[in-house]
């Protein structure tokens, strides 16, 4: 079976890794040309694919030629001026794959669509009127697109992402008067993404969507200061006020469904 990842960077990459341990013939796509060689040496068939410049590039066809599609570019942070929305990129992107023989897409999504939500949600309670960030308005649309696309799909709503060189942490460290110091984390730890996404393609979860997130849901002050302390970091200071809209996002459908148990079931538990 083939697979083309687009997106190999700090996550795609290693899932790409993965599969060809898995005996899987694997396509991957990078937006640097420094990294076609990286991508070569690792077995993996190399493609320079920008979107959209390089899209619809004839180089470029067979790249869509595969069973199977994990779609792994993430949206803007901000909204740039004359820049395509990431709605009508990942349009583009399914647009293409008609032309080729995938069958099946794989789509990295993100608990932000949850937005504003509070208590336990769970997959069906994603409620337009509470996605107020960009990202999570862009990626609830994009899912729209994939969800009505020819294709099989399986949405694939990936917590905060940490692991080895990566950790939220460093994004706080050393910052004062920090809000929702009650609020609950959602995160998941890299090998564990790679690990569902092993799962979902082993059991055949064809036409669904998953909370990727660990069991454990520290308060942001407790887990974020930990974590400062034990890579030796400026503690983030918190002020006092209570948050709202708490939510811990549930990855109950997960387990039972992949019959899935986590490495890293805890954030605090383990070390970055």
């Amino acid at each position: 079976m083939k697979i083309s990842v687009l997106g190999c960077g700090w996550l795609g990459f290693p899932v790409a890794q993965q599969l060809l341990k898995n005996s899987y013939i694997v396509q991957g796509s990078t937006t640097t040309k420094k990294k076609i060689s990286l991508l070569k040496n690792s077995g993996i068939t190399p493609y320079l694919i920008e979107i959209p410049d390089t899209l619809v590039n004839p180089e470029n066809s067979s790249f869509w030629d595969s069973d199977i599609l994990f779609l792994n570019i993430p949206p803007a942070r901000r909204k740039y001026e004359g820049r395509m929305d990431y709605p009508e990129r990942v349009q583009l992107v399914v647009n293409e794959a008609k032309k080729g023989s995938i069958q099946w897409i794989i789509f990295a999504s993100s608990t932000s669509v949850y937005g504003r939500a509070g208590g336990v949600v769970s997959e069906e309670d994603v409620k337009e009127e509470l996605v107020k960030n960009y990202s999570g308005e862009d990626i609830f649309r994009a899912e729209k697109v994939i969800s009505q696309s020819p294709f099989d799909f399986t949405i694939l709503r990936f917590g905060g992402l940490y692991g080895y060189d990566r950790h939220p942490v460093n994004h706080l460290s050393g910052k004062k008067n920090l809000s929702g110091a009650d609020k609950p984390i959602n995160l998941v730890h890299r090998e564990d993404c790679i690990s569902v996404f092993e799962a979902v393609l082993l059991k055949e979860k064809r036409n669904t969507i998953y909370n990727v997130v660990s069991d454990g849901h520290p308060p942001r002050k407790e887990f974020y200061q930990c974590a400062a302390n034990h890579l030796d970091l400026p503690l983030p200071r918190f002020n006092d006020e209570k948050s709202e809209n708490n939510k811990v996002i549930s990855n109950l459908k997960l387990k039972r469904e992949l019959d899935y148990t986590f490495s890293y079931p805890n954030p605090m538990d383990h070390t970055p």
